[in-house]
C-alpha cells in the first residue's frame, strides 16, 4: 500500500508549523473584534485646583465650593486646599462660604486639558439673624422672610408656584417680566456678549452700555455676585424658590444695605438642598 498520501499531510502540517516559527518578531495576528472598536476620545476636560484662607493668610477648613447649576460641590481639607477633576469646558460661577465668614462668588473659566488655580480670602463675618416669622405653612427662614417683603409691597416678586406656572426656559426670562428693569447685551473681558439686568429707571438703555447704563445688582441666596454679573449663570428655574426685584436704592430692603444697591437690586432664592 503506498504512503505518499500521508507524506504529504505530513510536509503540509510541517510548512504551517515553520510559517509560525517564521513570522516577524512582534507581529500580531489581525482580531476582527479589535479592529472595529472606535478609538478612545481623548480628555477635554479641565482641573480646579484652589485654596481657601482667612486674612490672616490661615487655611479655612470645611468651607463648601460649589459651581451654580452643576452638581459639582465638596469641602476643602483642614489645609483649606480644594480640587475638582474632569470640569467640562465653560464660564461656570463659583460659590465659597462657610458659616463665620462673609461668602464669596467669582466667575470662572475652564479650559479643556488645562489646570485653573483659584485663591480666595474670606472675611469674618458677624451674622445677625433675622426675626422669625410665622405663616401658615411650614417655610424655610429664607422664604419666610421673603414672603414678609412679598407682604409689604415694595418691589416686583415672583414665587415659586408661578415660576413653576409660566415655566419659562432661562432664570432671565422671569426678569423680563419685571417693570422696572431690561436685559441688554454687555462685552465681558474677552469680548463675549453677555445679558445683565439694566435699570430702566436708573437710566438704563436696552443697548446696553450706552450712556446712562445702570446694571442692578444680583444676590443669590443673599450672596452678592459681580458687578454686571452675566444672567445666563443664574440657577435653572427648577432649582429657584423665589425672585424679588426692587427698582432702586429707595427701595431696597434695609437688610441689604452693605450690598450695591445705587441702581436697585435683584433677589434670587433657590430651593434648599441647591
Amino acid at each position: 500500500m503506498s504512503r505518499r498520501p500521508r507524506l504529504v499531510l505530513l510536509a503540509a502540517a510541517l510548512g504551517a508549523a515553520l510559517a509560525v516559527d517564521t513570522a516577524p518578531a512582534g507581529a500580531q495576528w489581525a482580531d476582527p473584534s479589535r479592529a472595529a472598536r472606535p478609538a478612545a476620545a481623548p480628555r477635554v476636560t479641565g482641573f480646579i485646583d484652589g485654596i481657601v484662607s482667612d486674612t490672616a493668610m490661615r487655611g479655612v477648613g470645611f468651607a463648601e465650593v460649589l459651581i451654580v447649576r452643576t452638581d459639582i460641590r465638596l469641602q476643602t481639607n483642614s489645609q483649606g486646599r480644594f480640587r475638582f477633576y474632569d470640569v467640562p469646558p465653560g464660564q461656570y460661577l463659583l460659590i465659597v462660604r462657610r458659616i463665620g465668614f462673609r461668602p464669596i462668588s467669582s466667575i470662572i473659566q475652564v479650559n479643556a486639558r488645562d489646570t485653573l488655580r483659584l485663591s480666595f480670602v474670606m472675611e469674618p463675618a458677624v451674622r445677625v439673624l433675622d426675626s422669625v416669622i410665622v405663616l401658615d405653612r411650614q417655610l424655610t427662614p429664607k422664604m419666610a422672610a421673603f414672603e414678609e417683603r412679598r407682604r409689604q409691597g415694595f418691589g416686583f416678586f415672583l414665587t415659586e408656584t408661578e415660576i413653576e406656572k409660566r415655566n419659562l426656559p432661562v432664570a432671565a426670562d422671569y426678569l423680563r417680566l419685571a417693570p422696572s428693569i431690561s436685559l441688554a447685551p454687555s462685552p465681558n473681558a474677552s469680548g463675549i456678549s453677555e445679558l445683565v439686568a439694566i435699570s430702566k429707571r436708573e437710566g438704563g438703555s436696552i443697548f446696553g452700555d450706552g450712556a446712562g447704563a445702570c446694571a442692578l445688582q444680583i444676590v443669590l441666596d443673599g450672596i452678592p455676585m459681580p458687578p454686571r454679573f452675566p444672567l445666563e449663570l443664574l440657577p435653572t428655574p427648577k432649582e429657584i424658590a423665589g425672585i424679588e426685584v426692587y427698582d432702586g436704592p429707595a427701595t431696597v430692603p434695609p437688610q441689604f444695605n452693605g450690598l450695591d444697591r445705587r441702581c436697585g437690586m435683584v433677589l434670587v432664592w433657590t430651593k434648599d438642598g441647591r
